[in-house]
């Protein structure tokens, strides 16, 4: 059925052209809601796990390409619930922005019925006019983070939890081993709630044209219909969708067969693209046993090893999304970094939602560091958890006898708690991939290794914080990463380029066999539990148990 459908869409193709005609002062209507992930997913996998998912760079290409189309005028977004971070927000926002730059009329369409409104109101603020449906609903009430700590639970059921970190702010293991949070931790916590709430009350300041106090003010009286967000002026007007639709026009299915050669896109060199979405793990692939996307450090560092041999790749842009996770599994990813500039092939790092820690680790070595402001940055540290199983096997009566050759081989055990001399060796190992860490980044980013054990220790830093911190070069997204790679290659900024994914996609056989090898974990329900629980309670899952990991605080979600 597959092969039968290609078919009849090359027939099409050869048929009908490359795509329909415009006519002169054609509206443009696109969508904007749900999620959006970097790196494609299998996308026969993603049909079994009941995922509908896009692609971040797919919406930014199609915005892009009506940059450049005269014959299109006006641009009618319609924006529903995103389940995206700050970061891509960001992107999503600057691409509606370039759009009015480039003397395109943009209306955002919010159709929402949801609690808060933050991000898709966020999104909206840089089009030229807001419209929200009559029966939409949804509070903008303002910006909130939740934390959970496990430490509680775990003591109730006999679960002592041990660990070591490196770095007063390394705070994920509060998650695991605390019942609250530490005062560094609410330090940091403090600081990238301001960070993001700043550029949130400012967007929408400078889009509505109001002063940051004003927004303040709106906000703290949360809103929630269409027509007091009106009478606020945070909204133009209320209206149905088809009395916005003009003629002509042309929906997003239509333009999409619109080619890029049609709008004048004559790319003169090719950049290769490579993804790092995920968990960082040693090993191949691209999802984990569950499903989700995993930073592969063989998959990856192989990527970046073609891409800079390759005789028609003048530069590299690593786009990054990961919470972290295997320190060795990063370095892995580093050195092939290392030796592509060491074979003169430049390469830039793109931060998407999230870069920290490991996520960091992997692209500290890049030429240029580009971040969205709102991205989580950094979390240089390192912690390691051991749970002490010893008291839930009495609560079960479960017997238990251990033996070992060896002073420190309790290393291996896990009903007792560790020995001093296991514990000093813990701690050893720990404070080695701490140090091996700075020294990364601080060759990387031409710092002292106490300069950065300054910023170090675990904090967590916005994009803009870690601007401050010089441990990003440029804020920006995806388009300014490839901007940095063009000067870095000796091309002029307004030069096209050809983004060529690496590695290519693979043959469908491939993909299916894949998906059907992981077929059972869709019948897995989703653990019913609040949202930034059940996302730190998968990290875990997709990473290795006992061992040091490279991760932030895992429940750090401002919505």
């Amino acid at each position: 059925m597959i092969l039968v459908a290609l078919l009849v869409a090359g027939v099409a193709f050869w048929a009908f052209g490359r795509g329909p005609e415009l006519a002169p002062g054609t509206q443009l209507v696109l969508e904007i809601r749900g999620t959006y992930v970097d790196a494609p997913v299998n996308p026969v996998l993603a049909r079994l796990f009941g995922r509908a998912e896009r692609t971040l760079i797919g919406a930014l290409s199609e915005m892009s390409k009506a940059e450049r189309d005269d014959r299109i005028t006006s641009v009618l977004i319609e924006v529903g619930g995103l389940d995206v971070g700050w970061g891509k927000a960001s992107e999503l926002r600057s691409a509606i922005a370039r759009l009015g730059d480039a003397g395109k009329r943009t209306t955002v369409y919010l159709e929402l019925e949801s609690l808060s409104a933050n991000l898709e109101y966020y999104v909206a603020t840089a089009a030229d006019e807001i419209v929200m449906a009559p029966a939409s609903r949804s509070v903008l009430p303002g910006l909130a983070a939740e934390y959970f700590f496990l430490g509680g639970l775990f003591e109730k059921v006999g679960v002592d939890v041990e660990y070591e970190r490196i770095g007063r702010y390394k705070s994920a293991v509060e998650s695991y081993a605390e019942t609250g949070m530490s005062d560094a931790n609410r330090e940091m916590t403090r600081a990238l709630l301001d960070s993001i709430d700043a550029r949130f009350v400012g967007a929408v300041a400078e889009g509505r044209e109001l002063a940051p106090g004003a927004v303040e003010a709106l906000i703290d009286e949360a809103p929630s219909t269409p027509e007091r967000l009106v009478e606020l002026g945070l909204v133009d007007r209320v209206a149905h969708r088809d009395e916005l639709l003009a003629e002509p026009r042309i929906d997003a299915a239509q333009w999409a067969a619109i080619a890029f050669e049609d709008v004048g896109f004559d790319p003169q060199a090719n950049f290769a693209l490579v993804y790092g979405s995920g968990p960082v793990v040693t090993g191949s692939g691209d999802v984990s046993r569950q499903g989700n996307p995993v930073l592969a450090a063989d998959t990856v560092a192989q990527a970046i090893e073609d891409a800079s041999k390759a005789e028609d790749i003048e530069a590299i842009v690593f786009r990054v999304d990961s919470p972290g996770g295997s320190p060795l599994a990063s370095d892995i990813v580093w050195r092939a970094i290392a030796r592509a500039r060491d074979r003169g092939t430049p390469v830039v790092a793109s931060f998407s939602d999230v870069a920290a820690s490991g996520g960091y680790y992997v692209a500290c070595g890049a030429d240029r560091i580009v971040s969205q402001p709102t991205t989580y940055t950094g979390s240089i540290g390192v912690f390691v958890l051991r749970p002490v199983l010893g008291g839930l096997l009495d609560k079960l009566d479960i017997g238990v006898e251990s033996m070992q050759r060896g002073k420190r081989a309790d290393l291996l055990l896990s009903a007792e708690p560790l020995s001093p001399g296991a514990r000093q060796v813990l701690r050893e190992d720990v404070r080695r991939i701490y140090d091996l860490f700075v020294q990364r980044v601080a060759e990387g980013r031409g710092l002292e290794t106490s300069e950065v054990d300054a910023v170090g220790r675990g904090r967590v830093f916005t994009g803009e914080q870690a601007r401050d911190a010089g441990l990003v070069d440029v804020l920006g997204g995806l388009r300014d990463a490839v901007t940095e790679a063009k000067l870095l290659a000796g091309l002029d900024p307004d030069t096209d380029v050809l983004l060529m994914t690496y590695p290519p996609p693979r043959p469908l056989a491939d993909q299916i066999a894949e998906a059907l090898g992981l077929v059972r974990v869709a019948a897995t329900p989703e653990l019913p539990l609040p949202r930034g629980l059940a996302r730190t309670l998968a990290l875990l899952g997709d990473l290795p148990p006992g061992a040091p990991l490279l991760v932030p605080p895992g429940l750090a979600e401002i919505r």
